[in-house]
């Protein structure tokens, strides 16, 4: 593989032929495509005071898929060559039966550029990687005493795909993506404590690259970190939860937005099947996802089936008035497709996924909202957690959060968990504040096997009656 352009029909596939055998391949089908991908990435990772790891991979390939009703025939290959594809087409063909189907109308075109197609790998030489990383080791080190270890990761990808459609259209994307991290481990009185911070989106290397930048993320990592040092065990029970902007937005991303892809409010799977139209939010709260905005680490100009990125409103002033939708769902419930579409790579079928989900901001002042706080805690970070589809139960940790009582900001807190349920939860929103913020450019989203970069968003948000868990009594 070389860095020129991924340029499949002029290397591997004769256009005309390749048409044809998907033709035949999606013929009496209701829908098809032919995915063809190139993805180039590499990380490198600084820890501990060396070059711990330094990575390239790359791969191409493609993906055949028919439709037929429900069912789906697809076969992928790494070998893109007209005999690999005639054999898919036979695999793929399998799901068509004897057809009957009438093949869905073709995506709409769009002249939308969300990001540059520029190669983000080629913003800097490796050593010049090497070197950056190591100033930021050395950098964060020198910020505080208690420091006693640094780790930096800076990772870039490059993703290619072109997506032939059987009527014989042809779209194509070039997808860039950089990020950095930084975490660091302080140590105070034989305690350990550790904080991270990352950030990046569809863009080069080059802004992240900048020390104005990661000098800021090295020090937003100690803070989090020294934060923890002074952390009090949580309090467990019943109470009211400031939730910060920004990435705490991932609750919403977790147990509301899974619940609104399209997939599984057909088979009525989700907790919010059957309520379309209903309220579902307490009012004030709209909810969209949005994969237009410039440059944000969830946005695709096209989704992988060739519909245009969309900005859609799924809860408008608290009443649900949409799910998310590819191609296949969308045709089977009798609306339109609304460009969510997604796949992890040439390898995976796709199906309905979020890109950016976030809360539109409302009226109130945040400060307002964490000093009308009477007992309960202001959580600001958050890490890992799970959520059950069905009933729209989750569990999330909090990686940086506070006591508060009165309406007065005290001591961290540490191993606080938020339990509770989607539904009820977007229910008793109480507050909602004016700083609507996304997130740094962190996020990823696994489903059913695969993984997919997002974004999530949300203003701060007062919430009643969450379940807290914590190991101190509240």
């Amino acid at each position: 593989m070389t860095d020129a352009r991924f340029s499949p029909f002029e290397t591997h596939l004769d256009p005309d032929r390749c048409l044809a055998i998907l033709r035949d391949a999606t013929a009496g089908a209701d829908d098809g495509e032919l995915f063809l991908e190139r993805r180039r990435s590499e990380a490198l990772v600084f820890d501990d005071g060396r070059l711990r790891n330094a990575s390239y991979d790359a791969s191409e390939g493609f993906g055949l898929r028919a439709v037929n009703g429900e069912v789906a025939g697809y076969a992928h290959s790494t070998e893109i060559s007209e005999s690999a594809l005639k054999r898919a087409a036979e695999t793929a063909r399998l799901a068509v039966g004897d057809g009957g189907g009438t093949l869905a109308d073709a995506p709409q075109g769009t002249n939308l550029r969300l990001y540059t197609d520029t190669d983000p790998m080629a913003d800097a030489t490796f050593g010049v990687k090497v070197d950056m990383l190591r100033e930021i080791d050395a950098y964060a080190r020198a910020l505080d005493p208690r420091v006693v270890q640094v780790s930096a990761t800076i990772a870039a990808s490059l993703q290619e795909v072109f997506i032939l459609r059987p009527e014989g259209g042809l779209v194509s994307d070039i997808r860039p993506m950089a990020r950095l991290n930084v975490s660091v481990i302080v140590e105070q009185n034989g305690r350990r404590e550790s904080g991270g911070t990352g950030g990046g989106g569809r863009y080069g290397l080059a802004a992240l690259m900048e020390p104005s930048h990661w000098k800021g993320m090295a020090a937003e990592a100690l803070r989090i970190a020294l934060v923890n040092l002074e952390a009090i065990p949580a309090p467990a029970g019943v109470m009211d939860v400031a939730l910060g902007a920004g990435w705490p937005g991932i609750l919403l991303h977790e147990a509301v937005g899974h619940g609104l892809e399209g997939d599984f409010n057909r088979k009525k799977t989700s907790a919010f099947a059957g309520l379309m139209g209903q309220q579902v939010a307490a009012k004030g709260v709209t909810v969209l996802d949005d994969g237009t905005i410039p440059d944000r680490r969830g946005s695709i100009t096209v989704d992988d089936e060739g519909t245009p990125s969309g900005k859609n409103v799924l809860i408008e002033d608290g009443i649900l008035v949409g799910y998310m939708q590819d191609r296949q769902n969308a045709r089977l419930m009798g609306v339109a497709p609304t460009g969510n579409g997604r796949r992890e790579s040439h390898a995976h079928i796709p199906m309905p996924r979020m890109t950016n989900t976030y809360m539109l901001g409302g009226k109130t002042d945040p400060a307002d909202i964490v000093a009308s706080l009477k007992d309960g805690i202001y959580a600001v970070g958050f890490g890992g957690g799970q959520v059950d589809i069905t009933n729209g139960k989750f569990v999330f940790s909090c990686t940086e959060a506070y006591r508060v009582q009165n309406g007065k900001v005290g001591a961290p807190v540490k191993g606080a968990t938020l339990i509770g349920d989607g539904a009820t939860a977007m229910k008793k929103i109480r507050a909602i504040g004016n700083d609507m913020a996304m997130d740094p450019g962190i996020g990823n989203c696994g489903k059913a096997g695969q993984w997919v970069p997002v974004g999530v968003g949300q203003p701060t948000l007062l919430m009643g009656g969450l379940t807290v868990g914590g190991s101190a009594t509240s």
